[in-house]
Order: C-alpha cells, then structure tokens, then sequence
C-alpha cells in the first residue's frame, strides 16, 4: 500500500463538498439535490466511477467549475469519491440535501479552506482515509473572537439581531 496526498485545486472562494457514494446514478441524483437546495446554482460536481469503466462522471451548472471538479475527481482517482465545488453558495445551504441522497455513503468535508486528501492506493485502487481541512488550530478565541463571530453569522444572515 502506498500513501498520497492529493490537495484540490480551487479558488479560494470556491466551497466544496467531498464525499463518497455507490451509484453510477449519484452524477444525476446530486445535480438534482444542488438545483432543488439552491434555484440557479452555481457548481460543477465529479464522481469517480469504481467499476466498469471506471470513468469520472460529472454534471453542473458552471463549466469553470464543473471542468476543475473533473479535474480534480481524476488526480483522486479514489473508488465512487464524489466532488462538488461551489460558487456564491455555501455548503450549509446544501449540505442536508446532499447528505439525503440515497447513495450518498459519507460526507468528508464541506469547506471553503484548502483541502488536502490522503488517499491509500493498493494493487487493487484507491480510497480515501481522510482530509486536512484548513490549517492547525492556534489558540482558544477570547471576548473579541467571540464578537467577531457572532457579528460574521449576523452579517452572513444566519442569526437574527
């Protein structure tokens, strides 16, 4: 067994959610999940096959999006690993959705921050052992962070007054 780690290219203010399923028709039933959360969103979303063909399915609404999730459900290369990236959205508006899919098995992460993948490869393929989402905690928030916070959520609109 050998180890990887593969980081997701994106944009900084590109979101995303990776997550694993079992279905060739997981492309379709996420497309549908994503358009049903959010009318007129903007995301493209990559699966990788795990039979078959073996092939990265993919679907959205972006083509700057839907071409970087391809790209990056390739250099996974990881047995039904499912990519979704998304723009002017966050993956709290989704994530629910998402997580309903029939075939969706687990959700590895659902961030903005830079990801990186750690990937086993064997003779047989490859799998996901898990992610480094973000940077190492620094410390504990005191009184200002906790503002901070708090005003971030009312800004964002998720917290009334």
């Amino acid at each position: 067994m050998e180890l990887k780690l593969v980081r997701i290219e994106k944009p900084d203010e590109v979101n995303l959610i990776l997550g694993q399923a079992h279905f060739i028709k997981t492309v379709e039933d996420l497309h549908e999940a994503m358009a049903n959360a959010v009318p007129e969103a903007k995301f493209g979303l990559a699966f990788c096959e795990s039979s078959g063909p073996a092939l990265v399915r993919w679907s959205g609404t972006d083509a700057e999006l839907t071409d970087l999730a391809k790209r990056n459900a390739l250099a996974l290369g990881a047995g039904h690993a499912f990519l979704i990236l998304m723009r002017g959205m966050y993956p709290i508006n989704v994530l629910n959705a998402v997580k309903l899919v029939p075939e969706v098995c687990q959700i590895f992460c659902a961030t903005a921050n830079p990801v990186e993948v750690i990937v086993a490869e064997t003779e047989q393929g490859r799998g996901i052992l898990g992610v480094v989402d973000g940077v190492k905690t620094k410390g504990v928030e005191g009184e200002e962070e906790i503002a901070e916070r708090k005003a971030l959520l009312r800004r964002f609109g998720y917290k009334l007054g």
